[in-house]
């Protein structure tokens, strides 16, 4: 027989487990419609995608699947790149490592591939040099379109801008280049002594841009030029792809401030205080590959108180072939000789 005591414990326990219950349904019915709402939540959000997704594609039934995404961002990926290295191309270009192709002709310049082009570098007051030149040697008026055609040699005389830019002696030279139509002028080279040897690099940078030409040759102006045999010593090394031809030599490097062929940067040279082998500069000729060079590292390259020695100076370190050809030795006529010093 159980006692009163042990009637209210039991009766105690079956309250508590009946409340516990109770409780546990009530999170459990909770529970269920929380998920339940979810689901519906993300059904109408997928519903609202798919229906968006069909208004932008104009397509009825559409699903991606994960190669179709993958795909997606892939494209995006390579699209992000293109675009990264065509900004960093044309800052390429800006900074002179890449050259830059003219996008059209102004109608002076042979479109085809020729076999050399020949600067005369000029200055003001010269036109005699200029006119003594034309007469002598080089070719003028419809010869030009000729032997350009015929023989794949195109000459042109060289000159920068005057420091006072418009002056005189810019119009000066327009107006001849009006007539004869056979000059180069290098629009942003100032037209000085001190500054013939970035001249030069000016002129290899504007023929590379304006000619797909074999070899790129550099003439003084007061030198006759042979323009039939230079072609047939070209023609000899067509098969050698960075040369550097001309009538080699070297010579003392002057550090006296006073003295007429002073170099500001002796000190460069060597205790021996003497030159590196390069080319005379009356006449001397470099190969495509060597002028693409100079256009491509224009910002980069040094210039000395000589024409000469700068252009020699460019290509140490290179893997080039320096030909010391005495036919370009101008001094003194010889048989076969392309050039002699007038």
């Amino acid at each position: 027989m159980r006692s009163r005591g042990s009637q209210s414990r039991l009766y105690g326990n079956s309250f508590g487990s009946r409340v516990s219950a109770l409780m546990l349904a009530m999170i459990a019915t909770m529970a269920t419609i929380y998920v339940a709402g979810r689901l519906w939540q993300d059904a109408e959000n997928r519903t609202y995608l798919i229906e968006e997704l069909e208004k932008r594609t104009g397509q009825g039934q559409f699903a991606v699947s994960v190669d179709d995404t993958l795909k997606v961002i892939a494209c995006r990926e390579k699209r992000k790149k293109l675009a990264s290295l065509e900004t960093k191309l044309a800052a390429a270009r800006q900074e002179g490592f890449v050259p830059k192709h003219l996008s059209g002709n102004d109608g002076k310049h042979p479109t085809n591939k020729v076999l050399l082009v020949v600067g005369v570098m000029t200055t003001f007051r010269r036109k005699n040099n200029r006119d003594a030149i034309r007469k002598a040697w080089m070719p003028t008026g419809t010869s030009m379109r000729k032997v350009a055609d015929k023989k794949g040699i195109i000459v042109r005389f060289v000159i920068g801008r005057s420091a006072n830019r418009g002056d005189n002696l810019d119009k000066e030279i327009e107006t001849e280049d009006g007539y004869t139509n056979d000059f180069i002028i290098l629009d942003d080279q100032v037209e000085d002594p001190e500054e013939k040897a970035k001249k030069i690099k000016s002129f290899f940078i504007c023929a590379v841009d304006n000619w797909d030409a074999e070899f790129y040759a550099k003439v003084d102006d007061d030198v006759y030029v042979n323009l039939d045999a230079l072609g047939g010593v070209l023609t000899s090394h067509l098969d050698k792809p960075r040369v550097y031809i001309g009538c080699m030599k070297s010579g003392k490097v002057v550090s006296e401030p006073t003295h007429k062929w002073h170099e500001p940067d002796w000190w460069k040279f060597g205790d021996a205080k003497s030159f590196f082998r390069h080319a005379s500069g009356e006449v001397y000729v470099i190969s495509k590959a060597l002028a693409q060079f100079i256009s491509i590292n224009r910002f980069i390259l040094c210039t000395y108180a000589h024409d000469d020695v700068s252009t020699g100076s460019w290509f140490i370190g290179l893997d080039v072939q320096h030909l010391d050809e005495t036919k370009f030795c101008c001094s003194s006529w010889s048989p076969g000789a392309i050039c002699a010093a007038v």
